[in-house]
């Protein structure tokens, strides 16, 4: 595909836009929490993917290097957005922020409602290796090209996430 972009920059981006448009929009609202600013990066990663599809050198998977600059730009996001909030963590979720009903996300089920609280409850890292594997079906190689991590520390990170969301869905059952 990436070679698709680079012989017709306008037919090979619609490809690209319709086969991982909807994945990296998700990929980006797991972390960013908001709708309005997963459309903002998902937006800014396709057009950091245009720039720079040039410098793709085939050395990891495409949707690895997308989710990678995916990644980056929601981060980047959340780092702006916590820079200018004085708000913490605690008074954020106290709020309901990380499980906020909108139209795209409907909080009524509490289970959903409850592992979505559990997961942003999660470190950073913990956090993305648990999305990637567990909703973006990613491997852990493709996990650990998208973060710049090693195989085995985002295997680490799953399986600590994975337990930690485990025991946090069984000990507030009531």
């Amino acid at each position: 595909m990436a070679e698709d972009i680079r012989h017709d920059a306008e037919k090979g981006f619609r490809t690209l836009l319709r086969c991982y448009k909807e994945m990296v929009y998700w990929h980006i609202r797991r972390i960013v929490v908001s709708h309005e600013d997963a459309q903002d990066a998902t937006q800014e990663t396709f057009v950091r993917v245009f720039r720079n599809i040039t410098q793709y050198a085939g050395d990891s998977s495409l949707k690895a290097w997308i989710f990678r600059i995916a990644t980056n730009e929601a981060l980047r996001l959340c780092e702006r957005r916590d820079s200018k909030s004085a708000m913490t963590i605690d008074e954020t979720q106290a709020e309901g922020i990380g499980a906020k009903a909108d139209a795209f996300f409907d909080n009524t089920d509490e289970v959903v409602a409850r592992m979505q609280k559990a997961i942003q409850a999660l470190p950073r890292k913990q956090q993305l290796a648990f999305n990637m594997r567990y909703y973006d079906e990613m491997s852990y190689r493709e996990i650990a090209e998208a973060t710049g991590s090693s195989e085995a520390s985002v295997k680490v990170c799953y399986h600590v996430a994975k337990e930690k969301i485990k025991e946090h869905m069984t000990s507030n059952q009531l």
